[in-house]
């Protein structure tokens, strides 16, 4: 019995740190330039996502406004993302992602994915075949316990 919970907390720190390291090289994947990963992962969410508030953007990534108004002044700086007002909500600010920022983030996106599809074609059919369960294993484990996101469907 007790070999039983020796191997599963192994098998949890196994599964933490294969992610954990998958997530950090798989972030490291982007493109040349100046903006970090928060601001990249910003703008990536309003290119796939459309218009968002400050508030529904500092929701999603977890962090205090005041931090996720600096990332936005950031990219309105850059010239990445645009402020508008809500046309439903005058008081409302909406930040969206300009010409330039959605190329940017469709090319942060092509090469993260480019990798990847590399790495996955070097392996056997087995492996990926192990890889495609365990990826949809660890999706199950993660949209579980109703944890989503404020305002984030599950997929």
């Amino acid at each position: 019995m007790e070999k039983d919970a020796t191997e599963e907390a192994d098998l949890g720190g196994l599964v933490r740190s294969a992610v954990g390291r998958l997530y950090r090289r798989f972030r490291s994947e982007r493109p040349e330039g100046g903006l970090g990963d928060a601001a990249l992962a910003v703008l990536t969410r309003l290119h796939k996502h459309g218009p968002q508030t400050l508030t529904e953007l500092s929701e999603h990534d977890r962090v205090s406004p005041a931090s996720m108004s600096q990332i936005v002044n950031r990219l309105t700086s850059a010239g990445y993302a645009v402020r508008t007002r809500d046309p439903s909500d005058g008081r409302k600010v909406l930040f969206s992602a300009t010409a330039e920022g959605d190329e940017l983030a469709g090319a942060a996106r092509a090469q993260r994915n480019a990798w990847l599809d590399e790495q996955l074609r070097a392996l056997s059919a087995e492996d990926r075949a192990v890889i495609a369960r365990a990826a949809a294993l660890l999706r199950g484990i993660a949209d579980s316990g109703g944890d989503e996101h404020p305002g984030e469907k599950s997929r």
